[in-house]
C-alpha cells in the first residue's frame, strides 16, 4: 500500500537578503555559499535539504547520511510498510524490544496529550480506520460514519493506555497506532542534529516540517511562506525563520471524502473529523513540538491555543474558515 499524496502546507521562499548585508568578511563569505541541494519524498510528503558548505563533496556526503537516517526511522514510524515495527506493534498489539526511537517518540506523544488535554494522541488511528472503511462504500453518506461506529472506536482511543517501556510496548485490543501528527516532526530534527553534530553551521531541512540550523551569532535565516488553504498555490503570508522549526497542520491537504468536507486531523475527545481550522502552523524551538501542536490545535479553541502559546513562547497562524488569518504569539 502507497502513502496517499499529501499536498506542501509551506514552501522555501528564500534565503533572507539581510544575510548579504550582514556586516563582516565572515559572514559575507557564508552568505556566498551556494547550497548544496537535495529533493525526494520522506513519509509521503515532498522533503528538501538545503546544505551551506563550502566542500560539495563534504556537503554530499552528509546528505548520503541524512537518507539513510530518513530511510532507517522511515521503517520505524512508517503506516505505509509492513515490515515497520509500527505496523508490526498495531498488527500484533505489542512489540517486544522496541526501537529507541519508538519509545522515546511515543513518550513524547504522551507528553503532548497530556499538555493538550488530549486533543493530541497517537491511538486515534481506528478513527480513520471507520471513516475511510465508510467514504470507500459508493454509497457512503455525505454526512460520514453511523455515531454508534465513531462511538465504538472512540472507545479504542486513549494515549493513556499504550503501555510503553524500553522491553515492551502493548495495545489494549482494538487500539492502533498513527504517528503522523508527529513523527515528520521527530525526522526533521534528527536529521537536524545529525548535521550539527558533524560541525554543519547552517542547513535547512523541510521533512514536511522546517527546520533552521544557523550557528552564527547574526542568523538571519530564511523566509517560509504559508500557503493558503483556500488556493494552496499561493501564499498566504510569509515567515522568518532561522534556528526554529515550523509546522503546518491543514485538513484540506488528505481529505478522507470527495467533497472534502472531512480529514485526518481527528478530535480524539469526539470522534470529529472536520478541525476548526482550514489549517493551523506552528513555530517552536524543535519540529517535534511544532508538528504535535499544530495537530493539536486544529480541534482547540482559539482562547485554547492563545494560552498554550504564551505558555510555551511559541507562535501559531490559524486559518480561519471564512480565510482569515489569525497570528497569536507570547506577547499578544
Amino acid at each position: 500500500m502507497n502513502p496517499p499524496a499529501r499536498r506542501r502546507f509551506l514552501g522555501i521562499v528564500a534565503a533572507s537578503s539581510a544575510l548579504a548585508l550582514a556586516p563582516g568578511f565572515l559572514r559575507r563569505a557564508q552568505a556566498a555559499i551556494a547550497p548544496t541541494r537535495w529533493q525526494g519524498v520522506a513519509l509521503g510528503a515532498d522533503a528538501e535539504l538545503r546544505l551551506y558548505h563550502p566542500d560539495r563533496q563534504a556537503a554530499e556526503q552528509l546528505i548520503d547520511r541524512a537518507l539513510q537516517e530518513l530511510r532507517r526511522l522511515e521503517g520505524v514510524f512508517s503506516l505505509y510498510r509492513e515490515d515497520s515495527a509500527l505496523s508490526v506493534l498495531n498488527r500484533q498489539g505489542y512489540l517486544a524490544d522496541p526501537p529507541s526511537d519508538l519509545v522515546r517518540l511515543l513518550s513524547e506523544s504522551r507528553h503532548y496529550a497530556e499538555l493538550t488535554g488530549g486533543l493530541f494522541d497517537p491511538s486515534v488511528q481506528p478513527l480513520w480506520r471507520v471513516y475511510a472503511d465508510h467514504f470507500a462504500q459508493t454509497d457512503a453518506s455525505p454526512d460520514g460514519p453511523a455515531q454508534n461506529d465513531i462511538s465504538r472506536a472512540l472507545q479504542c482511543v486513549s494515549y493513556r493506555s499504550i503501555q510503553v517501556d524500553t522491553q515492551r510496548i502493548r495495545l489494549q485490543p482494538g487500539m492502533a497506532l498513527t504517528l503522523n501528527g508527529i513523527a515528520q516532526g521527530y525526522i526533521t530534527d534528527r536529521v537536524t542534529d545529525l548535521f550539527r553534530n558533524a560541525g554543519l553551521e547552517r542547513a535547512l531541512v523541510d521533512m514536511g516540517e522546517i527546520r533552521g540550523l544557523d550557528a552564527s551569532a547574526d542568523a538571519t535565516g530564511w523566509r517560509v511562506g504559508l500557503a493558503d488553504p483556500l488556493s494552496p498555490d499561493q501564499i498566504l503570508a510569509q515567515v522568518p525563520i532561522s534556528n526554529q522549526a515550523l509546522a503546518t497542520s491543514g485538513g484540506y491537504g488528505t481529505p478522507l471524502d470527495a467533497a472534502g468536507r472531512y480529514s485526518h486531523l481527528f478530535d480524539p475527545l469526539t470522534g470529529r473529523a472536520r478541525p476548526l481550522y482550514r489549517s493551523v502552523s506552528v513555530m517552536a524551538s524543535t519540529a517535534t513540538a511544532a508538528d504535535a501542536l499544530s495537530t493539536a490545535f486544529s480541534n482547540m479553541p482559539l482562547e485554547r491555543t492563545a494560552a498554550l502559546v504564551r505558555s510555551l513562547g511559541v507562535r501559531a497562524w490559524m486559518v480561519l474558515p471564512d480565510g482569515r488569518l489569525i497570528a497569536q504569539s507570547a506577547e499578544t
